[in-house]
């Protein structure tokens, strides 16, 4: 069984074949695909998807990158359907995190005033969302991990995953002192992406997790096409040969890394 724990299944790049996908990925054994919002936009539509498909599950949240087209309003929405999801008798545990939320600090507009002020206002009100209904979070750390952390610290959530990590070792120990997982995919694959390659070999197994970031980041044989979460068992593949493990060992230890982080994937 594989999971892979972040990957936008209801991006156009699928062209409406996002089921077909799903069901592809089924086949090859990843049990498990969770897609997380990046604007109220997407909402319905990735709910829609984990309805549909039997192996996947989704988040809801403000992407940093959709902020700026974001208001006031759309952090009412969010908490407002998160209490009705949360307040149903047989509530569905498709739902698994608050997510995708963070923080981006490589695209230079972003990090300018008023924006950079306005991505750390969002993060914020989302974290205490995931705090009030005890959820864990799916976090966008880019060149953001330390601001990122200042807040987790603050502001107390029950985890989560730290999606397409690439921090330094000291920030990742940071992230596993507060409960989190990494998340490691395509990047991992490219044999000149030595930071990556050398947390992914040295940090505690039990920290780790697998992500496609479908249809982005693709992995190095795939590097001009779009990225599937088909994929994610050849990842995993590469994850194993820089541990030494077997690819069950793997598949084993990383799914339960998956669902410790998303507890509600258990049902």
């Amino acid at each position: 069984m594989w999971i892979d724990t972040h990957c936008h299944l209801d991006a156009s790049e699928f062209n409406d074949g996002s089921l077909a996908v799903a069901e592809a990925a089924r086949q090859a054994s990843v049990d498990g695909i969770v897609i997380p919002a990046v604007h109220i936009n997407n909402f319905e539509r990735v709910a829609q998807l984990a309805q549909q498909a039997s192996n996947c599950f989704y988040a809801l949240g403000i992407h940093p990158m959709y902020v700026p087209n974001s208001d006031e309003q759309d952090l009412v929405l969010l908490r407002d359907q998160v209490a009705r999801l949360m307040a149903q008798p047989n509530d569905d545990h498709r739902f698994v995190a608050i997510g995708e939320i963070g923080l981006d600090f490589f695209v230079p507009a972003l990090t300018q005033s008023p924006l950079r002020e306005k991505q750390e206002y969002f993060y914020v009100e989302q974290l205490k969302i995931a705090r009030d209904f005890e959820l864990p979070v799916l976090l966008h750390v880019r060149r953001s991990q330390d601001v990122i952390l200042k807040h987790l610290r603050r502001i107390k959530v029950v985890g989560g995953i730290a999606h397409a990590f690439n921090g330094s070792v000291q920030q990742a120990n940071h992230f596993i002192g507060l409960g989190f997982k990494l998340g490691f995919g395509g990047a991992m694959t490219y044999t000149r992406a030595l930071q990556i390659r050398r947390l992914a070999s040295d940090l505690p197994m039990v920290s780790i997790v697998l992500e496609t970031d479908a249809p982005d980041i693709a992995p190095s044989w795939n590097q001009h096409g779009v990225n599937s979460p088909i994929e994610l068992p050849r990842i995993a593949s590469v994850l194993a040969e820089l541990r030494g493990m077997t690819l069950a060992q793997i598949a084993t230890a990383t799914s339960q890394n998956a669902k410790a982080a998303l507890p509600r994937i258990n049902g």
